[in-house]
């Protein structure tokens, strides 16, 4: 009797593991088009500015704001759609799962930095926007000095691979950790985790986080905040030209 409880608790894990996943799949799918779709605003903010069509260019800010509290809660949601699905084991009593929901949400909140991403894709918008007409200039209240450095912010936790040494954006197959956000190149992660010398834990100085091969992996966003930094780079390339050919003036 018991292994028949045993195997009945086994597929419903099987199927909550399952459900969960296509959850957590379909989410995933809907931040990385409200991504695409920040990015796609800017570029059009950027040549109604050009054409001073100011208004048009509050309204699309006013929409771009709505779309990354939006995406704020989708990231939570994934969270906890994951959490549910890895940790979850059913009992014999029925799971409350709107509870359970509730609960990997507020704990999703509450270690989450998604707030800082989100002011940063804000700034980035609205530097796009600033730099059509003040090209190499600060934003009202920077200092000169911080151009460069307030543009590059990001979302990537760490920009070389901890492992390898190459910068992410050079890495063919790059993966994060859904659990300290660290990325690194992926088959070099895979045969470190698997060595019996580490421990498995991440090799991020100061990191405590013990890795686990199913939860590092390239989630829907990693690339697109990979080429986001590209783009900035190249932005910020052609900042400092234009500010050297300027005091070359």
């Amino acid at each position: 009797m018991a292994s028949t409880s045993g195997a009945g608790s086994g597929v419903a894990a099987g199927r909550i593991r399952s459900h969960t996943s296509a959850m957590y799949s379909d989410n995933q799918s809907l931040i990385r088009e409200i991504r695409k779709s920040v990015a796609m605003m800017k570029d059009i903010a950027v040549e109604l500015e050009r054409d001073e069509r100011t208004e048009m260019v509050k309204d699309l800010e006013a929409g771009v704001i709505q779309l990354l509290a939006a995406s704020d809660e989708c990231m939570h949601l994934s969270e906890a759609i994951q959490s549910i699905g890895d940790e979850l084991e059913p009992g014999p009593e029925p799971t409350n799962f709107k509870k359970k929901f509730d609960e990997e949400i507020a704990k999703s909140k509450a270690r989450s930095s998604s707030h800082a991403q989100n002011q940063s894709l804000l700034r980035q918008f609205r530097e796009a926007i600033w730099h059509v007409h003040h090209a190499g200039q600060p934003m009202p209240g920077d200092e000169q000095e911080d151009i460069v450095m307030t543009s590059t912010q990001c979302n990537l936790l760490n920009m070389t691979c901890p492992l390898s040494g190459k910068p992410v954006t050079e890495l063919a197959d790059p993966v994060r950790s859904m659990d300290c956000k660290h990325i690194y190149d992926k088959k070099a992660i895979m045969q470190y985790i698997k060595s019996k010398t580490t421990r498995g834990q991440c090799p991020v100085a100061g990191c405590p986080k013990i890795l686990k091969t199913q939860r590092v992996l390239c989630d829907p966003f990693l690339l697109i905040e990979i080429d986001e930094v590209r783009s900035m780079s190249k932005q910020n390339a052609a900042i400092e030209d234009f500010t050297a050919l300027d005091e070359e003036d």
